[in-house]
């Protein structure tokens, strides 16, 4: 039998062969999809995620645990269709407008789907209207801008003010990170959330998703 440790311990080395053979193995064993991904896959995210807030494991061991994981859910993907599991909740990450900054915003995503939550990524040089058009094509539960360049963070005020002019600011949460963002700016532009990395942009996105399912 294959056990759920094995899976994670597996996933955090970046083993992303192994971790498909186990999952398989794990799934033709009669282990539930909802058990594998959570106990198996999403465990060893989370070890990974705390390592790297720790500064014990640095972004290419976190890349690789994150192909890791990839190898894993696509094993896993037809069978959590067929038991009807969905997202935790969705959320549209990009890098704003007149940035080409991507590592970062890579990282939350491989954070955020860590976790669970379905990600679209628009990727670089994203304007507020685009993210404007993606919630409302997507009606995602977070919006999640970062910035890289002190020239770029403005950005994120006009992505607020467009959700506002657009009258849905209440029904997103606004995260905003990146080097030069701070929890005072945040404040200042009436985002939501200010997270200082990847591993707590995802344990705050989880949170609010949480909190949402149980009000």
């Amino acid at each position: 039998m294959v056990s759920m440790e094995e899976i994670s311990q597996a996933l955090q080395k970046g083993k992303a062969k192994i971790v498909q053979e186990l999952v398989q193995q794990a799934l033709d064993e009669g282990v539930s999809a909802k058990t594998v991904l959570e106990e198996g896959l999403l465990a060893g995210m989370d070890v990974i995620g705390v390592k790297f807030k720790n500064n014990e494991v640095y972004i290419p061991e976190v890349l690789i645990a994150a192909r890791a994981m990839n190898a894993g859910t696509t094993v896993l993907k037809p069978y959590l269709n067929e038991s009807g599991e969905a997202a935790i909740g969705k959320a549209v990450i990009g890098t704003v407008k007149g940035d080409l900054h991507d590592i970062g915003k890579n990282l939350v995503r491989m954070m955020l789907e860590g976790k669970g939550i379905e990600v679209i990524d628009l990727g670089v040089d994203v304007s507020a209207e685009q993210f404007l058009d993606a919630y409302q094509k997507e009606h995602p539960d977070i919006i999640g801008c970062s910035a890289l360049l002190t020239t770029t963070m403005s950005e994120m005020k006009n992505v607020v003010n467009a959700f506002e002019a657009a009258g849905v600011r209440d029904k997103v949460t606004i995260m905003i990170g990146g080097a030069p963002v701070t929890e005072a700016f945040c404040q200042s532009i009436g985002a939501d959330i200010y997270t200082p990395d990847a591993a707590s942009a995802a344990e705050a996105a989880k949170q609010v998703l949480t909190n949402k399912h149980n009000a």
